[in-house]
């Protein structure tokens, strides 16, 4: 492992040109051209940038890509008898109902009637329970594309390493942890109420930073050749920034680079990557809905 800086722009694109690769394979072999419905229910700026990235990524790759915009004021049933037209569709393999949801939508209800088979994001209570149990599963994207990095792109021995991965949600925290279970880590969840936290983060080969908090783990506290992967996405006040703000991680980044072997930026580190393990869930779905061989993207 020589790589210090790790580019998840360049891992990610890299995995783009092999699925795009793997869907002109699957329609001249097949027939299927692998389908993506993202559902956005209101005009939250955040995600509605996010989906953006998202539908554009899908059409480079050569998904279909199925876009629902909503109004904010679309009821929970009406969000749902959309999700059960999809479940039903054939083209759709995959859907996607961006978060947060207005206040009016219970989100569990929502990602609830989400089909297992199609839930490309990994949230469906089947697919997380059968992860935590080490059973074939949907795989939450951000998680997926962390252990890549680690697995596949810098290509660590996981087996027998102490990892410590600060946050616990159902979104990255929990399913990351389930992941680094399976490949053999010592497997150490820090949160809110974790007492002295930088004494954790010491005996730490690997950090993976998902708490929510700008710049919050510091680099005094990383274990010498520790690698960090940083998962946080935070906007700072800064007026000499061109908009005002910076983006930053959970992890003071700068500090962290002068201890770690290898750290995410961000951006550019986890966040592409998450869209890039989003179009492999997709292809994955559609492969096994369709029981057509799945390529290996």
């Amino acid at each position: 492992m020589t790589e210090k800086r790790i580019d998840g722009k360049a891992v990610a694109q890299e995995l783009r040109r092999a699925m795009a690769a793997a869907v002109t394979d699957l329609k001249a072999k097949h027939g299927l051209v692998p389908g993506l419905a993202v559902v956005l229910v209101g005009d939250h700026a955040p995600s509605e940038i996010y989906v953006r990235n998202k539908q554009k990524s899908a059409k480079e790759v050569g998904l279909n890509s199925y876009e629902y915009n909503l109004p904010a004021s679309t009821s929970q049933k009406d969000l749902l008898k959309l999700i059960a037209d999809l479940n039903v569709d054939k083209d759709v393999h995959g859907i996607l109902v961006q978060l947060p949801l207005p206040n009016q939508i219970d989100p569990m209800a929502v990602l609830s009637a989400i089909d297992p088979a199609k839930d490309v994001d990994g949230f469906h209570v089947t697919n997380a329970g059968r992860l935590a149990v080490g059973l074939p599963a949907m795989i939450p994207c951000t998680p997926k594309g962390c252990l890549y990095l680690l697995k596949d792109h810098l290509k660590l021995p996981l087996a027998g390493m102490r990892a410590l991965v600060i946050g616990r949600s159902n979104i990255v925290g929990k399913p990351m942890a389930a992941l680094l279970l399976a490949e053999g880590c010592t497997v150490t969840v820090a949160h809110s109420k974790t007492k002295d936290l930088p004494a954790e983060c010491a005996q730490a080969d690997i950090i993976v930073a998902a708490v929510g908090r700008a710049e919050f783990v510091k680099g005094e506290w990383i274990k010498p050749g520790a690698v960090v992967i940083d998962v946080g996405i935070n906007r700072v006040d800064d007026a000499a920034a061109a908009k005002g703000y910076r983006v930053v991680g959970d992890v003071d980044f700068n500090s962290a680079y002068e201890k770690a072997s290898a750290i995410t930026p961000v951006p550019g580190g986890v966040g592409p990557m998450t869209i890039a393990c989003l179009l492999s869930n997709t292809i994955k779905a559609a492969c096994v809905i369709t029981g057509v061989p799945r390529p290996a993207v």
